[in-house]
């Protein structure tokens, strides 16, 4: 098996990873703040930064969503330096 159909493969396991996040993920991050009791997610809205209320029996499912929104940036750059390697051994 040559070096590109190797990369190939990388390449369609991670496309299956990605796909499998997409349905249900949140772009930023949910804390809870110190001086108050309740969850918010932190997050870009129009280029700033505001703060969304979670309800409590929201806070692990949103948890959860921003903890895959992590995983799928992750894979995104990693398929990108697939691609990209993919991409010098077919113009070689």
């Amino acid at each position: 098996m040559s070096r590109l159909d190797i990369l190939k493969q990388r390449r369609n396991a991670l496309k299956d990873e990605i796909v499998a996040d997409l349905d249900s993920f949140l772009i930023g991050t949910v804390n809870r703040s110190p001086a108050m009791r309740h969850y918010g997610l932190t997050t870009k809205v129009e280029g700033k930064t505001v703060s969304l209320y979670v309800r409590h029996g929201m806070v692990e499912r949103a948890l959860d969503m921003a903890t895959r929104y992590k995983r799928l940036w992750l894979a995104i750059q990693k398929l990108s330096k697939l691609n990209f390697e993919i991409l010098k051994l077919e113009c070689e």
